[in-house]
């Protein structure tokens, strides 16, 4: 029998990924919307729009607890993805309450819907790395403690905690991912790596003189979002929930994102970097690291895409969307 898997932030890099994966595993595939991207769906819409008549999309909000009952009771799924969240750390810090109401009251929510109306569903819940935050030990594992140092940190911790309190006291399959960063050519402008690869492809083409940049010295573990999707996939397919890490187990500098980016296109970065002070937030993680042996012991996960391919990937995919636009 065919499976259903239901995806809130199905519109996102992670979701448009996660749902190429599912339907190519003979999944039946529903995604969670706000109403707004219905009805404006070029925009809203573009990364899932190769997908659009393969999938099913049902307006909801995760503020909505009757929403989200609707949708879970009409779907009636076998596999849950909770992937929607305010994730731009930077933002967190301007509007703590957004972050808190979307992000833990929105997973509260997507959980009592499942419990209620189909309680047999398995559960993802999408932690990341930034619950760590100020790092005790390195590299960080599933038994490291948190100690997260911004707001939208601080609401993933919470959601993993309700995802853990779901599986112990209500029986729910309820994993939770630790997923470290994790890019493409889909991220969004906002995130430090796609704001230097795109920036980079318009310096290129001559339609930008300068990148402006924070702290460049904080280091991460950048993995290729695709790799990433299947480890949340592989949770659910295990008989028993567990959460995990996952991560490549590399770290990078963004200054070292930023010299690979540019050395992509033959120019020479400290010709256009410039920093601005602006950007740094009041308090940030210098480094993150972390050790996915469990993940690969348990499932079977290992990432394929590496540092340089990763680079390469992303900024010749904006390369590629600005040469669209000057060629006539």
């Amino acid at each position: 029998m065919q499976k259903k898997a239901l995806i809130t932030g199905i519109t996102g890099q992670d979701g448009s990924y996660l749902a190429e994966l599912l339907l190519e595993n003979g999944y039946e595939v529903h995604g969670i919307v706000r109403r707004v991207a219905v009805e404006n769906q070029e925009y809203r819409l573009a990364r899932i729009d190769h997908l659009q008549n393969k999938i099913t999309l049902h307006p909801a909000s995760l503020e909505s607890l009757s929403s989200l009952m609707h949708v879970f009771y009409e779907v009636q799924p076998d596999e849950c993805y909770h992937l929607a969240a305010q994730s731009f750390v930077a933002e967190s810090f301007k509007d703590e309450y957004s972050v808190i109401l979307t992000n833990v009251t929105g997973t509260h929510h997507v959980l009592t819907a499942l419990k209620d109306e189909v309680p047999l569903c398995k559960f993802y819940f999408a932690g990341s790395s930034e619950m760590f935050g100020r790092v005790v030990e390195t590299p960080q594992t599933e038994k490291t403690p948190f100690h997260p140092r911004s707001p939208y940190g601080i609401s993933k911790v919470t959601g993993f905690d309700l995802t853990r309190y779901y599986r112990e006291a209500h029986g729910i399959f309820a994993c939770s991912g630790i997923l470290f960063n994790h890019e493409s050519p889909r991220r969004g402008l906002e995130f430090v790596t796609r704001k230097i690869t795109n920036a980079v492809a318009r310096i290129k083409q001559g339609l930008q003189s300068e990148l402006r940049l924070g702290n460049t010295s904080a280091c991460r573990g950048w993995g290729f979002a695709g790799d990433y999707v299947e480890a949340m996939w592989l949770m659910l397919q295990r008989a028993v929930p567990d959460d995990y890490v996952v991560a490549t187990g590399a770290t990078h500098s963004v200054q070292e994102f930023v010299e690979s980016a540019f050395c992509e296109v033959g120019l020479d970065w400290r010709l256009y970097v410039v920093a601005d002070e602006s950007f740094k937030r009041p308090a940030d993680v210098e480094f993150l690291c972390g050790d996915a042996s469990y993940a690969e012991k348990t499932l079977g996960w290992k990432p394929k895409v590496g540092f340089r391919e990763l680079v390469s990937m992303m900024i010749n995919a904006d390369l590629r969307r600005y040469q669209k636009k000057i060629e006539p």
